[in-house]
């Protein structure tokens, strides 16, 4: 499957839009801590916002509906956010009679999907299980994997 690229990516915005997540994929992030803080818009419009900081991704500004969905997820306080995970979706909204793309929350947070490993993540991550530095346990709780991962791994968690 190729990926394309929607072009408002490549004006390289400060903040995540509906154009950072791929068509159809929601992606669950987690807030660092909120703000209200003066931002600059495309035309050089400054306007005070309420901005959530996220960790591994741009800011997200907060507009009134994503507020209040956060706070229905963790109730009315910002500082009671920081540290909770929120999972957004691109979908459109009605602006000046006209439907323009945005992003939402979902009521609740997905649930997160274990990775598969490839076979060579999957040979480092038993060697760090055999040298000590990762568990078994953390292994099979993090990550899916195949019935022949989880063989070979009982396989050399007894030899040992």
């Amino acid at each position: 499957m190729t990926t394309k690229t929607h072009y408002k990516r490549l004006m390289n915005p400060d903040f995540i839009g509906a154009y950072s997540l791929d068509p159809g994929q929601d992606l669950t992030v987690t807030i660092s801590h909120v703000v209200r803080e003066q931002v600059t818009g495309n035309g050089g419009k400054k306007e005070e916002c309420t901005v959530a900081y996220l960790q591994g991704q741009k800011p997200f500004i907060l507009n009134a509906t994503n507020s209040k969905s956060i706070a229905k997820l963790y109730g009315p306080f910002i500082e009671d956010w920081a540290g909770r995970q929120i999972t957004l979706f691109a979908t459109t909204t009605k602006l000046a009679g006209e439907q323009v793309e945005c992003l939402r929350i979902r009521p609740k947070v997905a649930a997160r999907k274990k990775e598969q490993l490839s076979p060579e993540r999957f040979k480092q991550a038993v060697g760090a299980v055999l040298s000590g530095r990762f568990s078994a346990d953390k292994l099979r709780s993090d990550y899916e994997l195949t019935q022949e991962q989880q063989d070979a791994l009982n396989a050399q968690v007894q030899t040992t």
